[in-house]
């Protein structure tokens, strides 16, 4: 098989995904917004469109039509050089295009790019290959999105309904060690200069060196029966175990617990992709900001790692997770909600639950590394102009794509967002 029809084989099962993941939406669901961070279904099924017609049709193809010349208003998330575009919180207005229009958005596309990708030149094909794959790594971002979003949707409606039924695992709680490193100069970052490194997103790079002093890391992730305890310390409640702006938050929002917590008949409940359920004290708590995980760092002792710790702790480690869909068809059987730590009767001998689980924060600031260049054109908005105001989240959650677990990983959010699969790890210092 020929690059290009491994690309085309590739290019059609990520975007058969996205449909799948669509698929046990009702039309109702795919519209709504249910709050300004929250984007409806139908948005990313037609941003994700947008982004192949106007980063690779509209520029490689002089003949191509636009599918409607509205499109490039309605579905431009950020992109400034390509310009003006619908208003962010304003997304769940939008009854028009329908999601049927929105399919036929997707296939006109699909299309137009199969062509693409077949039958270009050559010469034009290797400028053309890098953006692809940017754009299928693009999509699948979204289709994480896509679900986190959709939980938040389902989340606000009385009814408590479930995107799809599956299964939870029950585990015994497993104990926590600590793994120890001795620190000094190591390399972090992706390894442009090893082919079969792979894909990653410019912010992951460059690769270059970091001084860590000695520490240790817990080998698994901080469980729900954990934060618990410190629920019923107080720990939402005592103001010295915030940051400031944390503090401000936790009181201005009323937070008493992690989003979709809900407490009832002195039990703790918690909102699944599955529906409502009654929290697994061995289950890893997810859906945690960073000033919750910082606060809840604080309260036991310890403190989150930085990334750069993360990374290298998590280097080694085989790559793994929950949400491996091999076909569209497989999408249902994901159980989409994090499950406990796997056993083992050596506490402390390797990080645990690294990838897979849920994005863990760490105390480092979303930053440039040394020598980062933003990548001339539209593109070069993908990452480098949110440095500032976020901070890093590390591993992969249940519900990220199979190709976006790598140790050299840069999530990134504000640290007051709770509706991402976010959770952590301790560290300290040695």
């Amino acid at each position: 098989m020929t690059m290009r029809e491994t690309t085309i084989d590739r290019y059609w099962h990520v975007r058969a995904i996205t449909e799948a993941l669509a698929a046990p939406l009702h039309v109702e669901d795919q519209v709504v917004q249910s709050m300004p961070d929250v984007s409806p279904t139908k948005w990313h099924r037609a941003h994700t469109t947008w982004f192949f017609e106007t980063f690779l049709l509209g520029p490689a193809q002089p003949r191509y039509r636009a599918f409607h010349p509205g499109y490039a208003y309605l579905f431009n998330s950020y992109y400034e050089a390509a310009g003006p575009r619908h208003a962010r919180p304003e997304r769940g207005l939008l009854s028009r295009p329908t999601v049927a229009e929105v399919t036929e958005y997707r296939e006109h596309v699909d299309r137009a790019m199969t062509s693409l990708i077949a039958d270009t030149r050559d010469d034009v094909w290797l400028d053309l290959a890098p953006l692809v794959e940017l754009g299928l790594n693009h999509e699948q971002q979204h289709q994480e999105l896509l679900l986190m979003d959709i939980k938040h949707v389902l989340s606000v409606n009385p009814l408590d309904p479930a995107y799809h039924e599956s299964p939870f695992p029950s585990a015994n709680p497993s104990p926590v060690g600590w793994v120890a490193h001795e620190g000094g100069l190591v390399d972090i970052g992706h390894d442009t200069s090893d082919p079969a490194a792979g894909f990653a997103f410019d912010n992951e790079g460059p690769r270059h060196s970091v001084y860590l002093e000695p520490f240790r890391i817990a080998d698994r992730l901080v469980t729900a029966g954990e934060w618990m305890e410190f629920i019923d310390d107080g720990g939402y409640r005592r103001p010295e175990l915030w940051l400031s702006d944390g503090w401000h938050v936790v009181t201005a929002r009323g937070w008493t617990a992690p989003l979709y917590w809900r407490s009832e008949d002195d039990d703790w409940t918690v909102f699944t992709l599955s529906g409502r359920r009654t929290v697994t004290a061995s289950e890893p708590v997810v859906h945690v900001s960073h000033y919750e995980a910082d606060a809840y760092a604080r309260w036991a002792g310890s403190r989150l790692p930085t990334e750069f710790e993360w990374e290298h702790a998590a280097r080694n480690l085989p790559v793994g997770g929950h949400f491996l869909p091999g076909s569209p068809e497989e999408v249902s059987l994901a159980p989409m909600h994090p499950t406990a730590a796997p056993t083992t009767d050596r506490p402390g001998g390797v990080p645990r639950q690294a990838f897979g689980d849920v994005w863990e924060w760490t105390s480092s600031a979303y930053l440039p590394y040394p020598r980062f260049q933003v990548a001339p054109g539209a593109v070069g908005e993908y990452n480098g102009k949110f440095m500032s105001s976020q901070m890093v989240l590390r591993g992969g959650a249940c519900i990220t794509p199979a190709r976006h677990l790598r140790a050299t990983y840069r999530n990134f959010f504000p640290p007051a967002s709770r509706w991402l699969f976010g959770g952590l790890r301790l560290a300290a210092s040695e």
